[in-house]
């Protein structure tokens, strides 16, 4: 009898989670961070898709220099390469395309309130891919607390603004779609191959799609100090862990219950945001929408901690 992965269970699930969505979350600030030391605009998006194809890049060959250390074989075959560039082409280069373009088109709240819509797209997919990654009342309802806590967390006095466009909302609800898919598409090629490898090849192959696109477009980076390039270490260095990590946790758990915690990158985006730009943080809102968040997640994975959980 095949013996359960330590990262079915659902402490480890929780924690590694958690971790990834802290990761993600701190690349909020350290992200805005980043534009003002290289002198990139927040409207520049060729000079926004090469900061991030860099990134991504160095990120992806942090990886694969990590797995050849570790004995690990990083070298595919011709036919494994294109489903890794494919994957690569739907999570990093196109995610962060349609991302970038939305994200210039919309405001903040709208798009931290879309983003979220990654957890519901997962969800759903699994739910018709996945004989053991059902919809269930409980976990329909605690998808949508944690949505809830995400449209908490982005209230304003003024209330949201319901106009939507294609260029602004409508491309980060693609950006969603395509980061929920590549989720899915990463669960079936990591059942044959080590997830950190995967990962690797996905975010070096994506990366260097959306540089070569941005640099193309005529992107480019300003000043190159040494406070840019620690922080440039940094920001690769957190893809490489959350995303590595993340995609061990879809390679052993239903997508489902993995996607909830999607809801929680906000949350830790504004805590750190407060944290290290200054912003209001001990609002009614933020606690509102860290209590919904947790009740959320709980609803989620508590219902299966008396079952062992593997990849289909």
């Amino acid at each position: 009898m095949t013996q359960p992965s330590p990262f079915s269970d659902r402490r480890i699930v929780v924690a590694i989670a958690l971790f990834c969505c802290l990761l993600w979350g701190s690349a909020v600030p350290a992200v805005k961070i980043g534009y003002g030391l290289f002198a990139i605009s927040a409207s520049d998006t060729p000079s926004l898709m090469l900061f991030a194809g860099v990134r991504f890049f160095l990120a992806g060959l942090m990886l694969l220099a990590y797995s050849a250390l570790t004995r690990k074989p990083i070298w595919q075959p011709a036919r494994r390469l294109g489903q890794l560039g494919l994957l690569g082409l739907i999570s990093t280069a196109g995610q962060y395309l349609f991302y970038y373009i939305g994200l210039a088109h919309s405001t903040g709240v709208k798009v931290s309130i879309t983003t979220s819509t990654s957890t519901f797209f997962s969800v759903l997919i699994a739910h018709f891919l996945y004989a053991n990654d059902k919809l269930t009342p409980r976990r329909i309802l605690g998808c949508l607390l944690g949505f809830a806590g995400v449209v908490a967390v982005n209230l304003a006095a003024t209330g949201i603004d319901l106009h939507v466009s294609l260029l602004g909302e409508g491309f980060i609800v693609i950006a969603a779609l395509l980061f929920s898919v590549a989720g899915v598409y990463g669960k079936g090629l990591s059942a044959d191959m080590d997830a950190g490898v995967m990962t690797g090849w996905q975010l070096l192959l994506g990366g260097a799609m959306l540089g070569i696109a941005g640099f193309a477009l005529g992107g480019k980076l300003g000043a190159f100090g040494l406070e840019a390039a620690l922080l440039l270490a940094y920001l690769a260095a957190l893809s490489a862990a959350a995303f590595a990590l993340w995609s061990v946790l879809l390679k052993h758990n239903p997508v489902g219950s993995v996607a909830i915690f999607n809801c929680a990158i906000p949350i830790f985006g504004v805590l750190l945001a407060g944290l290290f730009l200054g912003e209001s943080i001990f609002e009614w809102k933020n606690l509102a929408a860290l209590l919904l968040v947790s009740v959320g997640i709980w609803m989620v994975t508590a219902a299966r901690v008396n079952r062992t959980v593997g990849a289909s």
